[in-house]
């Protein structure tokens, strides 16, 4: 083994560096005692010969040679919101070069030609790298539903002497080695307060503890390597924990730190400016004025097109996470807050753009939605006005309820018509079609929420009201409160509809009781139900219960999570409907 100003002086002389002890010094950062109690030690082990490296001394600097390195770049980057919509952030051109090409450059300039890409989101972009560079691809499955560990389990089996990069990385200066002494976790020092992890250091730069938030210090920051001592440890520490519920949602650094006492890792310092990670669309723009500029992006256009704004005026993009169909980001244009919705995947097929546009137009005429201001017809994405919520939609809010009561009654009270229908018993069998054979509709009582559904509908029917311009989606997401005032976004769903459609939605998406429920209904009309309307709307409940649960079973079958909605949508369906059945028997032994 060889100890570490023995490697220095080893890997400086195979790099054709100093010529005499004093250059060796100065290059390998040694004191001048230093070098020469090293050289010496290495011209008695026969590793040196004069100032010439022999074969033996290839020899020991080999077990110090890089093997290989993997590039992580199966991640969605949901914060590099909205280029992350349309590719995956390690296809970004930064300063004229490709992200991830420059790193492989650099990695092959190093001397390391053996490199892994896990790839996983949107994979069809990193396909021609296998082919340009001669890197190997491996494909990831999980990047939806679990965080980096699981690209590194991927590849468990390749860890050795290996580099650890992310697709973000961008390197001013090359980092990269052909010979690394032991591991390491690259840093650069954060003045100020972060989220980032901060590293505490014993001897010999040795992590000793690393904290997740902090202020003034040594943060985690840009590539990691990997020595075999280390990765056999950590690659045994992934299988052990793999299947574990609490690993699914943990960085490889989380894992790491849970078990720092067994891995031996060193901080590696660097300045600043020399490594940047890109989290964000205004960090590439401070680092590369002219990104904003050249970077292919429809949604910037789209953006630039609508409001009459330049790209530079376009600032403060946040991703907005609230939504079950379609991706959305707030940003600022000339000073003004906007919204633009990014359609999801799983809408395609299930919404009618067209209709959705026109609707808009009627809802902002009507005074329901007044921050609508462009939808593309044909691809659904859209620009609206910024709300500042003053306070959250609350369904036992008497004022709020009450608000939403006269809106949607308004919206019925409309008399305006458009072409398009929104029936929920055709919509639900619309998305079971959809969803063919799928295992997700294989539960014990799939076939007798359906039967019902089909009996409920049938008697909803016989007694039914005239179709009226409904929302389809009526429920506290989409009601926004600003100062006491009400606004309904978000019309993907409208059409003629029976008017208890929006009524049923409304409820079904609450956490009311029965009677609270009956309640609301109460308001609607402004009098008590009578027994055909009370039936004909807690049927209308459980409808549209159904149809959302069935509209859940289809997301979570495309890989999409809708949380604790599913369960709720069932119970809708399952509760309401045994009611309305009960309250539909009733008024046939009353006829």
């Amino acid at each position: 083994m060889l100890g570490e100003p023995e490697f220095i002086i080893l890997k400086t002389l195979l790099t054709g560096g100093a010529v005499n002890q004093r250059e060796l010094a100065v290059q390998a950062k040694l004191s001048l005692g230093s070098v020469n109690a090293s050289l010496k030690t290495l011209r008695d082990k026969r590793f040196l010969d004069g100032m010439s490296i022999t074969d033996e001394g290839i020899s020991a600097l080999g077990h110090h040679k890089v093997d290989n390195a993997i590039i992580m770049a199966a991640g969605m980057s949901t914060r590099f919101a909205p280029l992350s919509y349309e590719r995956p952030k390690g296809t970004l051109t930064v300063r004229g070069e490709v992200l991830i090409e420059r790193i492989i450059r650099q990695l092959q300039e190093a001397g390391i030609t053996d490199i892994t890409i896990v790839i996983g989101y949107m994979k069809e972009q990193y396909l021609y790298l296998e082919d340009k560079f001669n890197v190997s691809l491996v494909v990831s499955n999980w990047y939806k539903e679990r965080n980096n560990h699981s690209s590194l389990y991927l590849v468990r089996e390749k860890l050795a002497n290996t580099y650890i990069v992310t697709s973000d990385n961008y390197f001013v200066e090359n980092p990269f080695e052909s010979h690394v002494y032991q591991s390491y976790y690259s840093a650069i020092y954060h003045e100020g307060a972060s989220k980032e992890y901060f590293l505490e250091t014993g001897s010999k730069d040795r992590i000793t503890k690393v904290t997740v938030g902090g202020s003034d210090g040594w943060i985690m920051y840009g590539h990691v390597y990997y020595d075999k001592l280390f990765s056999s440890i950590f690659a045994s520490i992934l299988e052990d924990t793999f299947e574990l519920p609490e690993t699914v949602n943990k960085l490889w650094e989380d894992i790491y730190i849970d078990h720092i006492k067994k891995l031996d890792m060193r901080i590696r310092r660097y300045s600043e400016g020399v490594i940047y990670e890109f989290d964000s669309l205004e960090e590439v723009r401070d680092f590369d004025e002219d990104f904003i500029t050249n970077i292919d992006s429809a949604i910037l256009s789209n953006i630039v097109t609508v409001l009459g704004c330049s790209r530079n005026d376009i600032r403060d993009i946040t991703p907005i996470e609230q939504g079950l169909s379609n991706t959305s980001f707030y940003f600022k244009a000339t000073e003004a807050g906007y919204v633009y919705r990014h359609p999801g995947q799983a809408t395609v097929g299930l919404i009618d753009r067209a209709v959705e546009e026109s609707v808009e137009k009627i809802a902002h005429t009507l005074g329901l939605d007044r921050t609508f201001v462009h939808l593309d017809s044909q691809t659904g994405w859209k620009i609206s006005k910024h709300i500042d919520v003053s306070e959250s939609f609350d369904y036992h809010n008497p004022k709020h309820v009450r608000d939403a009561m006269t809106m949607i009654h308004r919206l019925h009270d409309s008399g305006v018509s458009v072409s398009n229908t929104f029936d929920l018993r055709t919509e639900t069998d619309r998305i079971k079609k959809r969803m063919g054979k799928s295992a997700y509709l294989q539960f014990a009582d799939f076939h007798e929420l359906d039967d019902r559904a089909g009996r409920i509908y049938e008697f909803a029917i016989k007694h039914g009201a005239k179709m009226v311009l409904s929302h389809n989606d009526f429920y506290d997401p989409n009601i926004l409160v600003h100062n006491e005032e009400l606004f309904l976004i978000d019309w993907e769903y409208s059409g003629m509809s029976d008017y208890a459609s929006d009524l049923g939605t409304f409820i079904c998406c609450s956490d009311y009781t029965y009677e609270q429920a009956v309640k609301v209904l109460e308001q609607y009309f402004d009098r008590e139900l009578t027994p055909v309307e009370l039936a004909h709307c807690i049927s209308y409940v459980s409808l549209s219960g159904y149809y959302w649960f069935v509209w859940a079973l289809n997301k979570e079958a495309e890989g999409e999570s809708v949380g604790e909605y599913l369960y709720l949508w069932y119970r809708y369906a399952r509760e309401y409907g045994i009611r309305a059945e009960r309250l539909a028997q009733a008024l046939l032994q009353g006829a």
